[in-house]
């Protein structure tokens, strides 16, 4: 009678003991991909201990996938299990053999009690279907894996970066799946033998006498079964309480009102929002989340903020890239129409904060992920304004690849101020900055080429040329490698995966196995 129990009901108690622990990890993965407060705090608070572990912290993303991940194999092994359990089930209900299995399927019908069950298929009319949509377990099972379905296949690459709306809202379909999940045991379909039974009955000593079950002399009798207690409530409670304080937390915060003080329009379709808000106290790098209830009362998109903590505002660049960023910039086209209200939540911490914790710090930013940096360079300017002496950093490079002229446009005049102030001040070689041009023609690539004489550049205005095509990575960390022998380089995307891989790469490659000559390490930033 044990073996037959354990061999039955095991795998499926294992599974889900392991299931819950990593839907336990899921909802803590899941607020660190909202990225809520704690984030950023929990970065400060770590922000004296070691670079290792402080930086495990912006991996949040890749811990909340990969949680993901491991929730969809058990949860596939758990089914699985569970469909063979089903068919040991129905074999053991048809069986007249006698077995041990054969007779623990008829308890209920033999004790008169139709609680002590456990088998659930407690006839042979009954079927598989039956048993799954007339139990809680069944129902609630088919209704979580569904939804787990839907998250996971809607947060596919594809349908997160073209169809965002769809990504966004199927996601919160987690409330129906951690909800499901808490009452799926409720119904007791995984039983036991209960306290009284096993003092009378004790598997060991009674699975091989089960022909005396009946008699009256006999010490064993028929054992009587039980529904164990859900425990899958458990793993979900305290952060479930956790998530729900958070988001209470940011509801709160986004209520709090904010004044848009300038709108500007840049070429290439972006639109720069310069804003306040009283007590929003902000660090370079950091992002927030904005909505606008006028597009769409419950998107909400993370923006990384453009304007440096010295400043008396912040701003935000958004450039049109689908359905609710072309609305947004259409509302703000219109002459006549108010400005449209927004709501803010953040700001919230990134691995660009820890720039200046670095002596030597290499930024690459492609398109508009130029907008960490535009902080970083601008908190820069300020610094040396006002002769900051705690900066650490002695050389910042920086690499902007574009796929059009236009998109330079807006950054340009930032660069122009950074280069006369440094000028100014003795410091050209502080600021080592490449702009890539890689949607270029002929036409351009030779009007650049009748013009290169020139003391700036005629794409830019700078006085740093514009490349064209894409950086040779090799030559670049090669030459930096050998201008800092013995220096801590810090490098910072923000970026595709296709370009971060190729960083990391180089980093590791050009990073010396002795530690105390020069060595990079890589951070990207993740939304």
């Amino acid at each position: 009678m044990g073996n037959w129990v354990v061999n039955y009901w095991f795998s499926v108690l294992f599974l889900a003991t392991w299931l819950g622990l990593n839907v336990f990890l899921f909802v803590h993965a899941f607020l660190s991909y909202e990225k809520a407060d704690k984030y950023f705090y929990t970065r400060e608070i770590l922000g004296f201990c070691r670079h290792a572990l402080r930086k495990q912290l912006d991996h949040n993303l890749a811990f909340h996938k990969l949680v993901a991940y491991m929730i969809c194999l058990h949860t596939a092994i758990h089914i699985i299990a569970h469909l063979f359990n089903f068919e040991h089930y129905s074999r053991s209900r048809w069986a007249t053999d006698g077995s041990l299995a054969s007779i623990l399927s008829t308890l209920s019908q033999q004790e008169r009690d139709e609680d002590s069950w456990i088998n659930p298929i407690q006839s042979p009319n009954m079927t598989v279907e039956y048993v799954t949509f007339t139990s809680i377990a069944g129902v609630t099972g088919v209704i979580i894996t569904i939804a787990l379905v839907l998250i996971v296949t809607s947060a596919m690459e594809f349908i997160r970066r073209s169809y965002f709306e769809v990504f966004w809202y199927t996601h919160h379909i987690f409330i129906i799946y951690f909800i499901g999940l808490g009452i799926h045991g409720i119904g007791g379909i995984v039983r036991g033998q209960t306290e009284e039974s096993l003092n009378e009955s004790h598997p060991h000593r009674c699975a091989e006498f089960l022909e005396q079950w009946d008699d009256h002399d006999s010490h064993c009798k028929h054992p009587r079964f039980e529904g164990l207690p859900a425990e899958s409530w458990k793993w979900i409670l305290a952060p479930g309480i956790l998530y729900i304080f958070e988001r209470i937390l940011r509801f709160y915060r986004s209520k709090q009102k904010v004044v848009i003080t300038k709108v500007v329009m840049h070429p290439s379709k972006v639109l720069e929002l310069q804003m306040s808000k009283h007590g929003f106290i902000m660090e370079v790098g950091q992002y927030i989340f904005v909505n606008f209830p006028s597009i769409s009362y419950l998107e909400w998109h993370p923006f990384t903020l453009t304007s440096a903590p010295e400043e008396d505002f912040f701003s935000i660049h958004i450039r049109a890239v689908g359905d609710w960023t072309e609305n947004l910039i259409r509302a703000f086209e219109q002459q006549h129409s108010p400005i449209p209200r927004i709501e803010v939540d953040g700001p919230f911490g990134t691995v660009s904060e820890d720039v200046f914790q670095y002596e030597v710090a290499v930024s690459v930013g492609a398109g508009i992920g130029v907008t960490p940096f535009a902080s970083i360079l601008k908190s820069i300017w300020y610094k040396f304004r006002h002769a900051d002496h705690n900066l650490k950093t002695q050389t910042i490079y920086f690499f902007w690849i574009c796929r059009e002229t236009a998109a330079f446009a807006w950054f340009s005049d930032l660069l122009a101020s950074l280069e006369h102030e440094m000028e100014e001040l003795g410091k050209v070689d502080f600021l080592n900055y490449r702009l890539f041009l890689t949607g270029w023609d002929t036409n351009i690539a030779g009007h650049a080429a009748l013009n290169f004489d020139k003391a700036t550049d005629i794409l830019t205005g700078l006085k740093q040329k514009t490349s064209f095509g894409r950086p040779m990575w090799d030559n670049e960390f090669s030459t930096i490698a050998n201008a800092h022998p013995k220096s801590v380089v810090g490098v910072f995307l923000c970026g595709p995966q296709t370009l971060a891989k190729s960083l990391s790469k180089r980093c590791h490659q050009y990073s010396s196995l002795d530690p105390r000559k020069v060595q990079f390490y890589f951070n990207k930033e993740d939304f």
